[in-house]
């Protein structure tokens, strides 16, 4: 059967690459192509969940305790810089993971401006000054930040340097790939903005609750772990990738009790075009999709319809899990709910 994907150009292959960096960079929110996270989408009556919402409603739960930063502090960037903060009057995170850190920390009132990805209801509002990798330093720098914070993906280049020249403290954080990276982010944004206790707080109680939904994750039958294949998809852009080991998937479906199909199907980048033969070998019992990108291809009498997908155990059932696009992949203050949505929609038959 042919691939859903003609032989790629140099361009494609390209387009593919960063394509596959981007949805690395734990949000996958970072691609240019409009992944904003939305509200709740559950996938109908095909959805594992038989209809229940995705996740609760898309708002970010501070801390009850109020921060109180405790500034100058100079923190080492993860480029290797040593910046010193002494105001966090003004701030500005540059993905929406990092402000859904900041705003659950309870500096949400500091923060001046957003990425097109935070869309939670405290932040809809803030002007949008980046779009992922799309970085506008002339936007950033117009609002007059006391302190930016970025990650390794941020880019291009030029603008996080022009920030830096305009003399505006500016701190790299480290992007995440999977759940052992949650403690260490919370961590590194508490510290640059001078709220350690807070941080360690948060961290404690993004933990505990992780640890409580996976104590309550069923046995499957049999002992069998569900096989998920991570799929990205952009109808509009006609970008149909398959998951691999680096997609940032993975960490989150064994959290789950689950396989990561296309991992264990021998895909070690992180992303592939998808073919009818991949997805054979990786024979996943249940698809894991965004939202937006469900929606992009029409739900999931379009998705089924991707060549190779009707033919796997996944497609057959029409077993889809629907996470939005905004929180799938953050690893963060929210990644329970991620997980407990995850969990609710794999196992709503109770296999």
């Amino acid at each position: 059967m042919p691939s859903v994907l003609s032989q790629p150009s140099a361009r494609s292959t390209r387009r593919f690459r960063q394509v596959g960096a981007a949805l690395t960079a734990f949000a996958f929110a970072l691609v240019a192509t409009g992944c904003a996270g939305d509200s709740a989408s559950p996938a109908g009556k095909d959805s594992a969940a038989k209809g229940k919402p995705a996740v609760a409603a898309d708002r970010v739960e501070p801390l009850s305790t109020a921060a109180k930063p405790r500034l100058p502090v100079t923190v080492e960037s993860e480029d290797g810089r040593k910046v010193t903060v002494g105001s966090t009057d003004r701030i500005v995170p540059l993905t929406g993971s990092l402000s859904e850190i900041v705003f659950t920390l309870g500096l949400g009132q500091n923060v001046v401006a957003r990425d097109v990805t935070a869309t939670f209801e405290q932040a809809e509002k803030l002007p949008v000054v980046t779009r992922g990798h799309d970085v506008s330093a002339e936007s950033v720098l117009s609002l007059k930040p006391t302190v930016v914070l970025a990650e390794t993906v941020s880019g291009p280049a030029e603008s996080i340097q022009q920030i830096r020249d305009a003399g505006i403290p500016l701190v790299v954080v480290k992007t995440a790939k999977g759940l052992d990276d949650v403690g260490t982010r919370i961590e590194k944004v508490a510290e640059t903005l001078g709220v350690p206790a807070s941080g360690a707080e948060l961290e404690k109680r993004t933990q505990d609750r992780i640890a409580a939904v996976q104590k309550d994750i069923p046995r499957p039958a049999e002992g069998k772990k569900p096989r998920v294949a991570f799929l990205y998809l952009r109808g509009t852009a006609s970008v149909y990738l398959l998951g691999g080991a680096d997609s940032g998937a993975s960490s989150l479906l064994e959290a789950a009790g689950a396989v990561d199909a296309g991992k264990e199907s021998g895909l070690t980048k992180d992303f592939t075009a998808i073919t009818s033969e991949a997805l054979a070998k990786a024979a996943p019992d249940a698809i894991l999709v965004m939202s937006k990108g469900l929606d992009s291809v029409g739900g999931v009498d379009g998705l089924v319809k991707i060549p190779g997908v009707a033919q796997t155990p996944a497609g057959m059932d029409r077993r889809v899990v629907s996470v939005p696009d905004g929180v799938l992949l953050n690893y963060g203050p929210r990644t329970d709910e991620v997980l407990t949505s995850l969990v609710d929609q794999l196992y709503a038959n109770g296999e």
